[in-house]
């Protein structure tokens, strides 16, 4: 049998390292690779192979692909585009440049590697090129909305290409967690301190409430899965025959998905405001 082998990125943690956990055990040749150094030194250390790829760094995703298909000889079965981050904060006291970086990363660089591999999937004939969107893709929850915005996007985007790629031997699908365990909590911190002037905000009380969410660790939403439960979707996306387009993860997207569908614009409004 053929060896599977899949890159996937942000995997220094989170939804990226339990991917490549689980689908290793499940016999894949996994490509972990992750945006800083010491980071893939660490995966390495650990028998995965980790090439460096920082979505904000077209050096890196260029590289990195590279390195990854010296290693198979120029074959890859799939890439899952799982790097994010969050920068909180409210829309308008988002700064230009705090949009620009997350961009970069959240769509931007994830944009640059599906075009790298794309030939590289044409030329072999098949391939899966998998993209982690969110709950948050589906509806805008307050504080979120520069993280919203790229999910939005991205949303958009792989709906074109999965349209645009229907005759090609190439599978184009997206995943949609919501609340799952990981560090983007936390990992939001720095990006929030730089990039939102409290002091001077129209909203200056309201981030009270806001720093002491993202500060204390108040253990796990009420709705909230493990890991696992995004790589359980993941698996079939990847293995299963005939995958399909997108697939929710966790009971906050079935439902979010299933209002938006049925509520008018002010009725879902309501419903994020009272949940958000």
């Amino acid at each position: 049998m053929t060896e599977k082998s899949i890159l996937i990125t942000g995997c220094s943690s989170g939804l990226g390292y339990d991917a490549a956990v689980g689908l290793r055990a499940r016999g894949w040749r996994v490509f972990a690779s992750c945006r800083k150094a010491e980071d893939c030194a660490r995966l390495n250390s650990e028998g995965f192979e980790s090439p460096l790829i920082d979505y904000a760094d077209s050096d890196t995703i260029f590289n990195g692909l590279a390195e990854v298909l010296e290693k198979t000889g120029g074959t890859l079965n799939a890439v899952y585009n799982n790097g994010a981050f969050a920068c909180p904060g409210a829309v308008e006291d988002l700064p230009r440049g705090a949009l620009r970086e997350i961009f970069e990363t959240n769509l931007f660089g994830v944009h640059e590697l599906t075009q790298a591999v794309i030939p590289v999937m044409r030329k072999q004939g098949y391939g899966r090129i998998i993209n982690c969107s969110s709950v948050l893709g589906l509806v805008g929850m307050k504080w979120r909305g520069a993280y919203v915005a790229t999910k939005f996007a991205m949303e958009g985007l792989t709906d074109v290409l999965r349209v645009e790629m229907t005759h090609t031997p190439i599978d184009i699908i997206l995943l949609e967690p919501g609340p799952i365990t990981s560090k983007i909590r936390e990992n939001s911190i720095p990006h929030f301190e730089r990039w939102i002037d409290i002091k001077n905000s129209a909203r200056a009380n309201q981030y009270e409430k806001l720093r002491e969410r993202l500060y204390v660790d108040t253990g796990r939403d009420q709705f909230e899965l493990p890991a696992s439960a995004t790589t359980k979707k993941l698996v079939h996306a990847l293995e299963s025959k005939r995958p399909k387009p997108r697939y929710y993860v966790t009971k906050p997207t079935y439902l979010m998905g299933f209002l938006r569908r049925i509520l008018p614009t002010r009725g879902l409004d309501w419903v994020i405001r009272k949940v958000g």
